[in-house]
């Protein structure tokens, strides 16, 4: 018999939880814990443990978010008649989603099931059984209606997509999101030179430009200590890129990187830029078995541009990638055109949405690609070929 339990606490969950998903840190409970004490107040955390008989065999997290698509979704640049439409759209979308997955990270940690107990249609039943659940719960409970119903970020090889006609029974659509984007780290970079001398003179020339401007920035990591110490200098300056995004679902609360980094220890590295002994700018990486992961970062704007900061730090997580021999650096969404010219390459995502009321999911798949409209940007091509 498969059925399935909802966990409200991660230290609620299962002690065979952690052997099941060893291969991804995003969904160990050290990581729901430390995301437990530094959530974003608009987002609620639940954790679906999916059992044939009495043996755990899949697992989901699942996240409540409150959201207001007119502060998501932003473009200064709209015409006055697409603006008096977003805001009419809003009011009719903005309320509590539902996602199985996580918003804070992009890519899919957040369902993983043992495909030798059970199939995956099953487990994809059973995930969306107790997301209806959760529905009526959440209602019961807080008087909350859920608006919208999402799976979110899957890779377009993501064998999920063979069983579309699942969704499409339930009337979710597969939509097209901004692409992850992912760096092969190659097997003849041994050190940074390696990686500097592989790139055209036209790159090499950038990498060299952008160190040099940035020769009186010091750049340390910071331990727990510090971290807290910093806690409202980091948060500051994560606030200040963060308030820049077009898109944004969520804000991290001040203690955050603090909270990860008690939890997740060495998988939780932060790295800060100093000038003339004032903090100007951090990024963070989380270290995930064979993938790094790039987390959230920050800077100040005034030395952002002519210290090209934000240039220098991703080559700097190229050069860590590089150092601890990772095969892969993952660099999320956003600012693919900079992202692509460090050597990142864009791998395409969809995610599966539903609205609970019908004339709206008729309508949904319009809306959001009105509401969040595709990026025109070129890949660059750093590399020799």
């Amino acid at each position: 018999m498969i059925n399935f339990k909802i966990f409200h606490l991660a230290k609620q969950l299962p002690s065979e939880w952690d052997g099941l998903v060893a291969h991804d840190i995003f969904l160990q409970t050290t990581y729901f814990q430390a995301l437990e004490g530094a959530s974003p107040n608009n987002i609620s955390l639940y954790y679906v443990g999916v059992f044939k008989d009495e043996t755990l065999v899949g697992m989901a997290l699942i996240q409540r978010v409150a959201l207001y698509l007119k502060d998501m979704f932003r473009n200064e640049t709209d015409s006055p008649f697409v603006e008096s439409f977003k805001n009419a759209v809003s009011k009719l979308l903005k309320g509590n989603v539902l996602v199985a997955g996580n918003l804070t990270h992009t890519g899919q940690h957040a369902m993983y099931f043992d495909a030798k107990s059970l199939s995956q249609q099953e487990f994809l039943l059973q995930v969306y059984q107790a997301m209806m659940q959760l529905k009526k719960e959440i209602k019961t409970k807080h008087n909350k209606r859920i608006r919208m119903m999402m799976f979110k970020d899957f890779f377009q090889e993501d064998p999920i997509h063979n069983y579309r006609h699942l969704f499409k029974e339930q009337n979710i659509h597969k939509v097209s999101v901004q692409p992850n984007m992912i760096m092969e780290v190659k097997n003849k970079w041994k050190h940074m030179d390696d990686y500097v001398a592989n790139l055209t003179k036209k790159y090499r020339d950038r990498y060299k430009t952008a160190r040099k401007k940035a020769k009186d920035v010091h750049k340390i990591e910071l331990q727990l200590d510090e971290i807290h110490r910093h806690s409202q200098t980091l948060h500051k300056l994560y606030k200040n890129v963060s308030d820049q995004a077009k898109i944004n679902t969520f804000i991290l609360p001040e203690n955050h990187f603090y909270s990860f980094k008690n939890h997740l220890k060495e998988d939780f590295r932060v790295f800060a830029y100093y000038m003339d002994n004032k903090l100007i700018g951090f990024y963070t990486l989380i270290l995930n078995n064979t993938h790094l992961e790039t987390y959230f970062l920050g800077y100040d704007g005034e030395h952002q541009y002519k210290n090209q900061l934000y240039l220098n730090m991703l080559y700097d997580m190229v050069s860590f990638g590089i150092e601890y021999k990772y095969p892969n650096i993952v660099y999320a969404r956003t600012a693919m055109a900079i992202k692509s010219s460090i050597g990142a390459k864009p791998k395409n995502m969809f995610i599966y949405m539903k609205h609970t009321n019908w004339i709206m999911n008729t309508l949904l798949k319009y809306i959001f690609k009105l509401m969040n409209p595709k990026q025109d940007w070129k890949e660059r091509h750093p590399f020799k070929s």
